[in-house]
């Protein structure tokens, strides 16, 4: 066998070896699995939240800005009522800013705080943006008091129940609560862990919002 024959096995040889070794890597490159989110909002305008509206507003815009550009987001305002006010892409600033400072000025007509209503109205919009192939999640922000009618302030017995149904829909449902007193949030606590557990349920007053919306993003793969 003559030495010219010897190297174009060689190389032959290299060439397959190296083609082989190129496969079993592609097999093996892990490619992430990526769901846009769908975090949706409820904000407390009531007379009793005003004095940390603002702060709030900016949180609210500081989380979006820090989602993918292929997330959606939902903002629900309560007050006497609770309705949607904003919904489309995470990174438009600029309106959701408009949007935000348009509908949650205080209205001396209003008095009240439809959390229940704004609650299941999130809940409901969690399931269909499920459907839709979103990863969603609820954010509530504001100091949960219960003002006005007793029917549209959430249920904290039959809130855990709605949220044990729509995790077995939704596996990865993750819930955050900011701006509460510490004795609200710790009832929160007490009410949700068991059903979202402590990955999923964060909660926060607004001393420790940086680390927490850190925890929140993390949940929801961020």
């Amino acid at each position: 066998m003559n030495k010219n024959l010897i190297k174009l096995l060689i190389v032959i040889i290299a060439a397959l070896a190296g083609l082989a070794l190129l496969i079993f890597a592609l097999k093996n490159i892990k490619v992430d699995d990526f769901h846009p989110a769908a975090v949706i909002f409820v904000i407390d305008s009531s007379a009793s939240n005003q004095q940390k509206l603002d702060e709030q507003k900016d949180f609210v815009a500081q989380a979006c800005k820090r989602l993918d550009p292929e997330d959606h987001v939902k903002i629900i305002r309560v007050s006497e009522d609770a309705y949607l006010i904003y919904e489309g892409s995470a990174l438009s600033s600029r309106n959701i800013r408009k949007s935000l400072d348009a509908f949650t000025q205080y209205d001396e007509k209003e008095w009240g705080t439809a959390y229940g209503e704004g609650v299941n109205k999130a809940v409901l919009y969690s399931q269909t943006m499920f459907e839709e192939g979103y990863n969603p999640a609820i954010i509530v922000v504001g100091d949960l008091e219960n003002e006005g009618k007793q029917d549209k302030q959430i249920n904290w017995d039959n809130l855990p129940k709605q949220l044990k149904l729509l995790k077995a829909e939704v596996p990865n449902l993750a819930m955050m609560f900011v701006y509460a007193h510490p004795q609200k949030l710790d009832m929160v606590k007490t009410k949700l862990t068991p059903v979202l557990g402590e990955s999923n349920l964060i909660v926060s007053t607004e001393e420790n919002l940086d680390k927490s919306l850190s925890r929140f993003l993390k949940a929801i793969e961020r």
